[in-house]
Protein backbone atom coordinates (compact mmCIF):
# COMPACT_ATOMS: atom_id res chain seq x y z
CA UNK A 1 0.00 0.00 0.00
CA UNK A 2 1.16 3.50 -0.91
CA UNK A 3 1.90 5.35 1.79
CA UNK A 4 -1.22 7.46 2.44
CA UNK A 5 0.67 10.92 3.59
CA UNK A 6 1.10 13.54 1.22
CA UNK A 7 3.37 16.00 1.78
CA UNK A 8 3.97 19.52 0.52
CA UNK A 9 5.85 20.57 -2.03
CA UNK A 10 8.85 21.46 1.07
CA UNK A 11 8.48 17.53 1.46
CA UNK A 12 6.32 18.32 4.95
CA UNK A 13 3.58 17.65 6.65
CA UNK A 14 1.92 19.74 9.83
CA UNK A 15 1.45 17.60 12.53
CA UNK A 16 -0.59 17.62 16.08
CA UNK A 17 0.65 17.12 19.08
CA UNK A 18 -2.13 15.69 21.34
CA UNK A 19 -2.23 13.74 24.88
CA UNK A 20 -3.33 10.48 24.36
CA UNK A 21 -5.07 10.97 27.87
CA UNK A 22 -6.86 13.94 28.14
CA UNK A 23 -7.07 15.07 24.33
CA UNK A 24 -5.08 18.41 25.03
CA UNK A 25 -2.91 19.71 21.90
CA UNK A 26 -0.28 20.09 23.03
CA UNK A 27 1.63 21.77 19.81
CA UNK A 28 1.96 21.92 15.89
CA UNK A 29 5.67 21.28 13.77
CA UNK A 30 6.60 19.52 10.63
CA UNK A 31 7.40 16.03 9.62
CA UNK A 32 9.29 15.30 6.68
CA UNK A 33 9.36 11.40 5.19
CA UNK A 34 12.63 10.93 7.55
CA UNK A 35 11.40 12.28 10.71
CA UNK A 36 7.59 10.40 10.17
CA UNK A 37 9.93 6.87 9.72
CA UNK A 38 11.73 7.72 12.54
CA UNK A 39 8.79 8.42 14.70
CA UNK A 40 7.42 5.51 13.79
CA UNK A 41 9.99 2.89 14.09
CA UNK A 42 11.65 4.79 17.49
CA UNK A 43 8.06 4.86 19.31
CA UNK A 44 9.16 8.61 19.74
CA UNK A 45 7.89 12.00 18.01
CA UNK A 46 10.76 13.64 15.58
CA UNK A 47 9.82 16.62 13.87
CA UNK A 48 11.88 18.56 11.13
CA UNK A 49 12.95 21.80 11.98
CA UNK A 50 12.19 24.55 9.26
CA UNK A 51 14.07 26.93 10.75
CA UNK A 52 17.20 24.88 11.52
CA UNK A 53 16.57 22.64 8.09
CA UNK A 54 17.39 19.71 10.30
CA UNK A 55 15.68 17.14 11.95
CA UNK A 56 15.22 16.94 15.45
CA UNK A 57 13.57 14.34 18.39
CA UNK A 58 11.41 16.16 20.28
CA UNK A 59 12.68 16.66 23.74
CA UNK A 60 16.39 15.65 22.92
CA UNK A 61 17.39 18.60 24.54
CA UNK A 62 14.97 19.04 27.15
CA UNK A 63 14.22 15.56 28.17
CA UNK A 64 10.82 15.96 27.67
CA UNK A 65 10.18 13.11 24.99
CA UNK A 66 6.81 12.29 23.72
CA UNK A 67 6.14 8.61 23.64
CA UNK A 68 3.95 7.56 20.37
CA UNK A 69 0.72 6.12 21.16
CA UNK A 70 -1.03 6.63 17.75
CA UNK A 71 -0.44 8.30 14.25
CA UNK A 72 -3.79 9.33 12.37
CA UNK A 73 -4.07 11.42 9.44
CA UNK A 74 -6.46 13.51 7.95
CA UNK A 75 -9.37 13.20 5.38
CA UNK A 76 -7.22 14.85 2.41
CA UNK A 77 -3.92 12.84 4.28
CA UNK A 78 -2.15 16.26 4.21
CA UNK A 79 -1.95 16.76 8.28
CA UNK A 80 -0.95 14.36 11.49
CA UNK A 81 -2.03 13.91 14.75
CA UNK A 82 -0.12 12.25 16.96
CA UNK A 83 -1.48 11.38 20.05
CA UNK A 84 1.85 10.58 22.77
CA UNK A 85 2.28 10.24 25.91
CA UNK A 86 4.46 13.63 27.26
CA UNK A 87 7.40 13.08 29.44
CA UNK A 88 7.04 16.98 30.68
CA UNK A 89 5.70 20.37 28.85
CA UNK A 90 5.74 20.39 25.20
CA UNK A 91 6.67 24.30 24.93
CA UNK A 92 10.23 25.26 25.17
CA UNK A 93 8.69 27.93 27.41
CA UNK A 94 7.81 25.16 30.02
CA UNK A 95 4.73 25.76 29.44
CA UNK A 96 2.73 22.01 28.78
CA UNK A 97 0.83 23.66 25.83
CA UNK A 98 2.39 25.94 23.52
CA UNK A 99 -1.22 26.95 22.83
CA UNK A 100 -1.11 28.35 26.90
CA UNK A 101 -2.52 32.13 25.51
CA UNK A 102 -6.01 33.83 24.43
CA UNK A 103 -5.71 35.21 21.80
CA UNK A 104 -7.92 38.03 22.71
CA UNK A 105 -6.27 38.82 26.10
CA UNK A 106 -2.53 37.30 25.68
CA UNK A 107 -3.45 35.75 29.09
CA UNK A 108 -3.77 32.09 29.90
CA UNK A 109 -7.14 30.42 28.95
CA UNK A 110 -9.56 29.05 31.13
CA UNK A 111 -10.05 25.14 30.79
CA UNK A 112 -12.04 24.22 28.05
CA UNK A 113 -14.61 21.71 28.66
CA UNK A 114 -12.68 18.84 27.93
CA UNK A 115 -9.25 20.00 29.86
CA UNK A 116 -11.61 20.05 33.01
CA UNK A 117 -11.00 16.38 34.56
CA UNK A 118 -6.89 16.49 32.99
CA UNK A 119 -6.68 19.90 34.95
CA UNK A 120 -8.21 18.42 38.24
CA UNK A 121 -6.09 15.56 37.95
CA UNK A 122 -2.95 17.50 37.45
CA UNK A 123 -4.61 19.79 40.87
CA UNK A 124 -4.98 16.61 42.95
CA UNK A 125 -1.62 15.27 42.28
CA UNK A 126 0.20 18.73 42.92
CA UNK A 127 -2.63 18.83 46.90
CA UNK A 128 -0.62 15.39 47.46
CA UNK A 129 2.69 16.29 46.50
CA UNK A 130 2.64 19.92 48.46
CA UNK A 131 0.40 18.49 50.95
CA UNK A 132 -0.96 22.45 51.84
CA UNK A 133 -2.29 23.18 54.99
CA UNK A 134 -6.36 23.33 55.32
CA UNK A 135 -7.44 21.42 52.21
CA UNK A 136 -9.73 19.65 52.20
CA UNK A 137 -7.94 17.03 49.23
CA UNK A 138 -5.15 16.12 51.55
CA UNK A 139 -7.57 15.48 54.52
CA UNK A 140 -8.99 12.92 52.27
CA UNK A 141 -5.97 11.38 50.84
CA UNK A 142 -5.41 10.67 54.00
CA UNK A 143 -8.15 8.63 55.26
CA UNK A 144 -9.16 5.85 52.21
CA UNK A 145 -11.91 5.05 53.99
CA UNK A 146 -13.47 8.90 54.02
CA UNK A 147 -12.67 8.95 50.38
CA UNK A 148 -15.07 5.51 49.61
CA UNK A 149 -17.76 6.90 51.62
CA UNK A 150 -17.77 10.12 50.25
CA UNK A 151 -17.79 8.65 46.53
CA UNK A 152 -20.65 6.47 47.70
CA UNK A 153 -22.60 9.60 48.79
CA UNK A 154 -22.30 11.65 46.33
CA UNK A 155 -23.20 8.87 43.66
CA UNK A 156 -26.52 8.57 45.94
CA UNK A 157 -26.54 12.72 45.39
CA UNK A 158 -26.57 12.71 42.00
CA UNK A 159 -29.18 9.91 41.79
CA UNK A 160 -31.56 11.96 44.08
CA UNK A 161 -31.15 14.97 42.56
CA UNK A 162 -32.09 13.21 38.62
CA UNK A 163 -34.92 12.39 40.17
CA UNK A 164 -36.43 15.40 41.52
CA UNK A 165 -34.23 18.56 41.24
CA UNK A 166 -33.32 21.12 38.68
CA UNK A 167 -30.70 20.23 35.89
CA UNK A 168 -28.46 22.61 37.04
CA UNK A 169 -28.32 20.48 40.36
CA UNK A 170 -27.66 17.66 38.67
CA UNK A 171 -24.55 19.27 36.88
CA UNK A 172 -23.52 20.53 40.12
CA UNK A 173 -23.43 16.85 41.98
CA UNK A 174 -22.04 15.41 38.81
CA UNK A 175 -19.17 17.56 39.46
CA UNK A 176 -18.84 16.92 42.91
CA UNK A 177 -19.43 12.60 42.22
CA UNK A 178 -16.28 13.29 39.62
CA UNK A 179 -14.25 15.60 42.00
CA UNK A 180 -14.40 12.55 44.59
CA UNK A 181 -13.64 9.81 42.13
CA UNK A 182 -11.01 11.79 40.89
CA UNK A 183 -9.39 11.66 44.28
CA UNK A 184 -9.86 8.19 45.06
CA UNK A 185 -7.91 6.93 41.78
CA UNK A 186 -5.17 8.87 42.75
CA UNK A 187 -5.15 7.89 46.02
CA UNK A 188 -4.41 4.23 44.66
CA UNK A 189 -2.48 5.86 42.06
CA UNK A 190 -4.57 5.23 39.07
CA UNK A 191 -4.58 7.90 36.79
CA UNK A 192 -8.65 8.57 35.02
CA UNK A 193 -6.92 7.79 32.22
CA UNK A 194 -7.19 3.88 33.32
CA UNK A 195 -10.59 4.04 33.49
CA UNK A 196 -11.01 5.69 30.26
CA UNK A 197 -8.65 3.16 28.52
CA UNK A 198 -10.93 0.39 29.68
CA UNK A 199 -14.31 2.02 29.02
CA UNK A 200 -12.91 2.05 25.67
CA UNK A 201 -11.83 -1.76 25.53
CA UNK A 202 -15.62 -2.53 26.10
CA UNK A 203 -16.53 -1.43 23.26
CA UNK A 204 -14.28 -3.97 21.35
Amino acid sequence: MSEPVRFDERGLVPCVLQDWRSGEVLTLAYMNQEALSLTRETGEVHFFSRSRDELWRKGETSGNVQRLRQLRYDCDGDAVVALVEPAGPACHTGERSCFHRDLETSERPDPAAHEALAELERTVRARREQRPEGSYTVELLADSERIGAKVREEADEVARAAAQESDERVAEEAADLLYHLEVLLLSRELPLSTALETLNGRRR
